[in-house]
């Protein structure tokens, strides 16, 4: 498939010899599934591989009649202003919830204006709703049997079905914000309506902003709005990789580990079911993790101890004390190390003050390189196969668009000048991570060198908020260093 174009993907269903739907034979076992995910350095859509899962069948009109009067949470978003124009998307500590029942959704969503109930405060002219994150365990807490419709096992994951599985229901317009998730790979079945996926590799990471404010465990967030980019204020985005896929109902995408995503719904209603798949490197993502939640809360605490939602994603319960983040930060290290022992003898590296290299062995997991700054610390030191000789009608790889950006051509949204931001509005002095495969010894350059770039430029003459200095410290590149050395300091 030729970059520069959005991927394009087969909608009929393999069958067998004979054409009949009982015939149709699965193009990947389990077994070479597993292999191509863990092998697998790009998004890619698995087609012809749920036909027979009965959560194919899991449109909203059904799961309301499953779960018929169960309130559930949604998340409501603006489409446009007084202006007419279409907004900018948006943070979820910006928006309102509601809580209803799919029933009282779908009928809000069928434009009926007049109706009362949750939604009688939102015309959905203006709004969209979208019911985000909502995990099987609780959603189906007392239909435990339904878990059984969706088979990750056909992917390679033995046992694996919706208890580790997440639901989301939207419509028109809903949309997740750009960003990275630090833990595993991902899988997305769409089961009704079309999402439009952006997808940026990690190592475009420098040229998206990232920032942890607002703070959700596990997610870094952009600053930017990939949709309708504000290049004068980033101009570093123009240099990022976009790759644009439709997905489809029956197809799945394969989101490889760190790859930042934005995600909108493009028809009236649309359902996904996703599963998180663990990794090997995210025995240290937990030790960054906790490192960065710490740092988070005890600022940001600090500064307003009365507004935590200011800063806390909704999907975050509460801020935690100073003293129970220092234990889940242990807890995180004495796991990884857990995990280690039972691993072979390899080599650790650790960057010193002076920035040379020294080496220490012990029991720790297969070939980590604590010093390394790339997505992949954790490896098997097992050469993985080529995945891409797979390619074909039943796995198709997400393109990369090389036209201008939607804000030039014209799209769902149109830019009102406004983007993804702190609420003080400043972007100078922050750092940014490095590309994903430069070791640590390159990486304390770099950090200098981007220091020295940012100074080229006027200064702020503005203060220096505190999301300014967390934007810096829990920086993935910094906090990566930090967890390194940490680990360097238990092992010795």
């Amino acid at each position: 498939m030729a970059a520069g174009s959005e991927a394009t993907i087969p909608k009929i269903l393999a069958a067998g010899a004979g054409g009949e739907e009982g015939e149709h034979v699965k193009p990947f076992t389990p077994e070479k599934a597993k292999e191509i995910i863990m092998s697998l350095q790009q998004p890619a859509i698995f087609c012809n591989m749920v036909f027979d899962w009965p959560a194919r069948h899991w449109n909203a009109k059904y799961l309301s009649e499953v779960l018929h009067g169960k309130r559930i949470r949604f998340r409501m978003g603006m489409k446009s202003i007084s202006t007419g124009r279409t907004i900018v998307p948006q943070f979820e500590t910006t928006c309102s919830y509601v809580e209803a029942t799919l029933e009282e959704f779908l009928t809000w969503n069928c434009d009926q204006s007049s109706i009362s109930g949750p939604f009688r405060d939102y015309d959905h002219s203006k709004f969209w709703a979208y019911a985000d994150y909502k995990y099987f365990v609780s959603l189906f807490e007392d239909k435990t049997d339904i878990f059984q419709d969706v088979k990750w096992s056909d992917f390679g994951f033995p046992g694996r079905n919706g208890q580790e599985s997440t639901l989301w229901i939207g419509s028109l317009g809903a949309h997740t914000p750009c960003h990275l998730d630090s833990y595993g790979c991902n899988l997305v079945f769409q089961v009704q309506g079309r999402k439009r996926w952006h997808l940026f590799p990690p190592e475009d990471t420098p040229f998206l902003y990232p920032t942890r404010i607002p703070y959700e465990e596990s997610s870094v967030f952009s600053k930017i709005n990939v949709v309708n980019p504000d290049l004068k204020r980033f101009p570093k985005f123009q240099k990022a990789q976009r790759h644009m896929v439709t997905l489809s109902p029956g197809q799945v995408l394969f989101v490889p580990r760190h790859w930042w995503h934005y995600v909108e719904s493009i028809d009236p209603v649309t359902v996904s079911i996703n599963s998180w798949i663990e990794l090997e490197e995210d025995h240290l993502a937990r030790v960054e993790e906790a490192i960065t939640r710490m740092l988070v809360c005890a600022l940001k605490t600090a500064e307003n101890p009365q507004n935590t939602r200011a800063w806390l994603n909704p999907t975050e319960v509460e801020e935690t004390s100073h003293e129970v983040n220092c234990c889940y930060l242990n807890a995180a290290v004495s796991a990884f190390f857990d995990r280690c022992r039972t691993s072979k003898v390899v080599e650790i590296q650790a960057v010193r003050t002076d920035g040379d290299h020294m080496k220490k062995e012990f029991n720790v997991c297969d070939h980590v390189e604590v010093g390394q700054t790339g997505s992949q610390n954790l490896t098997t030191g097992i050469g993985k196969p080529e995945a891409t000789s797979h390619f074909g009608p039943d796995l198709v790889p997400v393109a990369q668009r090389s036209e201008e950006p939607p804000s030039q051509r014209g799209g769902m949204f149109e830019s009102d000048g406004k983007d993804f931001d702190d609420k003080d509005g400043e972007h100078f002095g922050k750092l940014h991570c490095a590309k994903r495969q430069q070791i640590m010894s390159n990486s304390e350059n770099a950090v200098e060198e981007e220091i020295v770039s940012n100074t080229t430029t006027v200064p702020s003459q503005t203060f220096i908020s505190t999301d300014d200095l967390l934007d810096c410290l829990v920086n993935p590149q910094v906090t990566r260093i930090v967890a390194q050395l940490l680990i360097q300091r238990r092992s010795l």
